[in-house]
Parts: C-alpha cells; sequence; structure tokens
C-alpha cells in the first residue's frame, strides 16, 4: 500500500452535486455467468437512462481488461483485484451522479460484498442485478466460443467449468434471462429504480 499520501476532501458534497447536476448516481452491478445476457441487458438499459436525460455510462468485463484491467488474468486473484479495481471506478462514476453499470462476471460473493460495502460506506446505493441462467442454457448459447473451448481445456479458470459461480444470495433484483424480451428485463429494474425513488431529475433530485 502507497504511503506518504493524503486524502483530499472535495468541497462540494455528494448531496450537493445531486442537487447541482438534477439526478442521482448509484451503482447497478450485473452479475451471472457469461453468456447469461449481462451485458445485453445492461447495454439496452443504458440507452433507455441516456433517453430520459439521465447520466449513464456502462462498464463491461470485456472491454475493461482491454484497457485499465490488462494485466490481469483469470486465476482468484486476478478476478479478485479485478472486481476491486472496477469496483472503485464504478463508485467514482456513481459519487459524480452517474448511473454506474457494470457488467462482469464477478464470481465471488466475497468481492461483490466488498463493492457493496465500499459504496454503503459512501452512502451510495448499490444495486445487485443477478443475471440468472442454466449452466446448460449458458453452454449452448455459447456466442464466444468459450465454454467449448474450456470443456476441452483450451481455456483456464473458466467459470462454470473450471472455476466457481457463487450465485448471489441476496441481490436486489433476479432477472431470469431469456424468459422475457430484453424490453421488458429492462423495464424489470427500471420499475424497482422508480420504486425506490432513484430516477428523479431537476428539483426532485434534492433530498
Amino acid at each position: 500500500m502507497a504511503t506518504n499520501i493524503t486524502w483530499h476532501a472535495s468541497s462540494v458534497s455528494h448531496q450537493e452535486r445531486s442537487d447541482l447536476r438534477g439526478q442521482k448516481g448509484f451503482t447497478l452491478w450485473f452479475t451471472g455467468l457469461s453468456a447469461s445476457g449481462k451485458s445485453t441487458i445492461a447495454i439496452a438499459l443504458e440507452q433507455h437512462l441516456l433517453h430520459l436525460g439521465l447520466a449513464a455510462y456502462r462498464l463491461d468485463g470485456d472491454n475493461i481488461r482491454f484497457g485499465l484491467n490488462k494485466d490481469l488474468g483469470f486465476s482468484e486473484k486476478d478476478r479478485n483485484e479485478n472486481i476491486r479495481r472496477i469496483a472503485e471506478v464504478a463508485l467514482l462514476f456513481s459519487d459524480s451522479c452517474t448511473v454506474a453499470l457494470t457488467s462482469f462476471i464477478s464470481p465471488y460473493r466475497s468481492d461483490r460484498a466488498t463493492a457493496r460495502q465500499l459504496h454503503v460506506s459512501r452512502s451510495i446505493a448499490f444495486i445487485e442485478v443477478y443475471v440468472h441462467v442454466p449452466l446448460a442454457v449458458a453452454e449452448s448459447r455459447d456466442p464466444k466460443g468459450l465454454y467449448a473451448k474450456a470443456r476441452k481445456g483450451e481455456i483456464k479458470d473458466f467459470t462454470g467449468v473450471s472455476a466457481p459461480y457463487e450465485e448471489p444470495e441476496n441481490a436486489e433484483i433476479v432477472i431470469k434471462s431469456g424468459e422475457k424480451s430484453v424490453e421488458e428485463e429492462v423495464m424489470q429494474i427500471v420499475r424497482y429504480l422508480e420504486e425506490k425513488a432513484l430516477l428523479v431529475k431537476g428539483e426532485k433530485a434534492k433530498g
């Protein structure tokens, strides 16, 4: 851990920033097996939120590994670090009063719990979205051919095959992937956000 550093608090509080920007910031954490549909739903939701006039940004597992996390592999240790970093980035986005949408397998409960606690410690909403799909269905989709390679031993530490996936026990939102259209899945999330008064703009964002 770095030494000789000092945390510099902002002169603008989170609530003041929310009032000025006219919206609330929070993180939607999509988790699920590869090919569960996480990214598809997150992409559609991001577009919907932007059309509502809300600032939203999607952080995708594959995309992040092209840049910020390109030095990480898929061992348990590297997966832990992958999620630790993205949790910190999501917090920065949500603290700036942007809706952060993260789409990561994030297979370990402890890592997701750490990401949640990071937000809770700053009084920022963290919503876990479990995109559930049976392993057999995910394998039958296999758009990238990853499950087939994992079964052949060509990919090591592949979630669901040679590495574990620990299902969420208390996710705020559970989506049964494939049982509804993407549009209906998006609206399931939107209804939850509306119930929690998170999708508010202008004067309504105050307080």
